[in-house]
């Protein structure tokens, strides 16, 4: 037992790295593309639940006879964890967003994306059409250094009338993260305010990574 929590301490301190604030960019993602043939092992199911969180969640909100017509970009998707429990629902044409190139080659493995987008999401345009997708999911990709507040604006942007953004985090994030606190949320509340998207469920949900509760927003854009 002394062994398993020594080695969850190790997967847990690499994580923290990854999200600490102290890096750029750049070198988020070259860290990103050095952990990627360790990131499962590291993030197993049990360390971290958020990849099965988000797939069920898109499940819930999308009947299973309709989930061969419905276009997915999984933001970033890393290695392919939540892609691949989408496909396992029956998602097919499902997108990977992700910085890190080392990440996205593992994911590519996997064999349920059609298309592969190497980009770090933004409030810059992405090459993408207005109202292309369906469902825009975001897995863990919330945190310092990460996906900025204003990147809603393009994650809207590319969302057809109808279609979901289901995004999962830790919700202590919204808290001790500079970037997020008193503002993510108030940002949310602003679009809605806006006619933008309407919240459909707000969950905090426990044992999302590494014991610590985690929180999916749920919105529909109008």
């Amino acid at each position: 037992m002394e062994d398993l929590k020594d080695e969850d301490d190790a997967a847990y301190n690499t994580n923290a790295t990854a999200f600490n604030g102290s890096m750029d960019r750049h070198e988020i993602i070259q860290y990103y593309s050095e952990w990627a043939y360790q990131y499962e092992e590291d993030l197993a199911p049990g360390r971290y639940d958020g990849p099965m969180m988000t797939a069920e969640t898109c499940a819930q909100y999308f009947k299973k006879k309709d989930r061969q017509n419905v276009r997915i970009l999984d933001v970033a998707a890393g290695t392919g964890l939540v892609g691949e429990l989408l496909a396992k629902k029956g998602f097919s044409d499902i997108h990977a967003l992700d910085p890190s190139e080392g990440m996205l080659e593992l994911a590519k493995r996997k064999q349920v994306y059609k298309t592969f987008l190497n980009e770090y999401l933004t409030e810059d345009k992405l090459p993408v059409p207005d109202s292309f997708y369906n469902c825009v999911t975001s897995s863990g990709g919330m945190g310092d250094g990460h996906i900025p507040c204003e990147a809603l604006y393009e994650i809207i942007r590319i969302v057809k009338s109808g279609g979901y953004v289901v995004i999962a985090m830790r919700e202590e994030y919204l808290y001790n993260v500079p970037e997020y606190k008193d503002r993510l949320e108030p940002l949310m509340a602003k679009l809605e305010a806006q006619g933008k998207w309407v919240n459909v469920e707000r969950r905090v949900v426990p044992n999302y990574a590494f014991k610590k509760n985690g929180l999916i927003f749920i919105y529909k854009v109008l």
